[in-house]
């Protein structure tokens, strides 16, 4: 039998006249990492105050861990991991210091405070940094050491708010590889980001959420395949009447921002077109899907 670690049912919150979720429904199971992605303003942030009781909810059912989060937000708290978007750190204090004192906010034992933060710098790769003061350290070391105040209290459910945004490649793939291990040993985690490769990467399902409501479900991969399938073509915009009519006559999709052109058709060698130069051809991903549903990708005959 699936275990259910999240359930939400015709949810909705309202701020004034304007609904932040709209109607929204879905489960995140125990033991999957769950993302859900959106533009700004969509709802996710919305929504994941509203699994920790930090958001009320204006109508539908929400339980996490069979709990509810307006009525019992200190129980799930206690089971519940939460990497913020904001690392809110005391700079003042070192690396120790914060860890420890939050370690006793959260309930952790004394006994056990100082080898379990130790334990989890090393797990981060912080150790060297433990009496150093916050200031001190770079944007990754913080965002890492975030993830290491996040896991004090041995978290069932992770939750993972942006947590790499702004980060360089190489830290954002070290945090890559702690999220996969976590995962590995049965953490249930939910991811937000903006990042369509780090949510290919890590997730097994996932939403696509715009104005308050799911536009698409699934995995990665089944939405690619139902979403936009085949190939993408990337181009300069000198070549935008030429490339609009290629993709008219053939029925492929077409669409512009202001990155370049984008034609999407079924095999790699459709999108040869004489005497244009491609900048980049490969197949679709996710970011393509994104942009379909949140309805950013302009129609063929746009």
């Amino acid at each position: 039998m699936i275990s259910i670690m999240i359930q939400a049912h015709s949810l909705q919150k309202k701020f004034g006249d304007f609904c932040a979720v709209d109607n929204l429904s879905l489960e995140i199971r125990k033991g999957e990492c769950f993302g859900l992605l959106g533009p700004n303003g969509a709802g996710k942030s919305t929504f994941i105050g509203m699994t920790y009781g930090a958001v009320e909810r204006t109508a539908g059912d929400l339980s996490v861990f069979n709990l509810d989060p307006q009525r019992e937000s200190r129980q799930i708290k206690k089971r519940m991991g939460v990497v913020t978007q904001e690392n809110a750190l005391d700079e003042s204090l070192s690396v120790m210091e914060n860890m420890l004192i939050y370690s006793s906010f959260i309930g952790v034992p004394s006994a056990e405070r100082k080898k379990r933060v130790i334990d989890l710098l090393e797990y981060m790769n912080l150790a060297h940094k433990k009496d150093e003061q916050i200031l001190a350290l770079s944007g990754g070391m913080k965002r890492r050491l975030v993830f290491v105040r996040a896991l004090l209290g041995k978290p069932e459910l992770l939750i993972l708010d942006e947590p790499t945004t702004g980060l360089d490649p190489a830290v954002r793939h070290l945090l890559w590889g702690k999220v996969k291990e976590l995962h590995q040993e049965g953490t249930t985690i939910v991811l937000t980001t903006h990042y369509m490769h780090e949510a290919e990467v890590l997730c097994n399902r996932l939403v696509i959420m715009n104005q308050g409501k799911v536009s698409g479900q699934g995995s990665p991969q089944k939405l690619i395949e139902e979403q936009t399938p085949g190939h993408v073509g990337i181009f300069d915009v000198q070549f935008r009447d030429k490339l609009q009519q290629y993709a008219a006559d053939k029925n492929f999709t077409f669409y512009e921002d202001a990155s370049g052109i984008y034609l999407r058709a079924p095999r790699m060698e459709d999108l040869i077109v004489s005497g244009v130069q491609a900048l980049q051809l490969r197949p679709a991903n996710l970011e393509d899907v994104f942009l379909k549903l949140t309805g950013k990708e302009l129609a063929a005959d746009a």
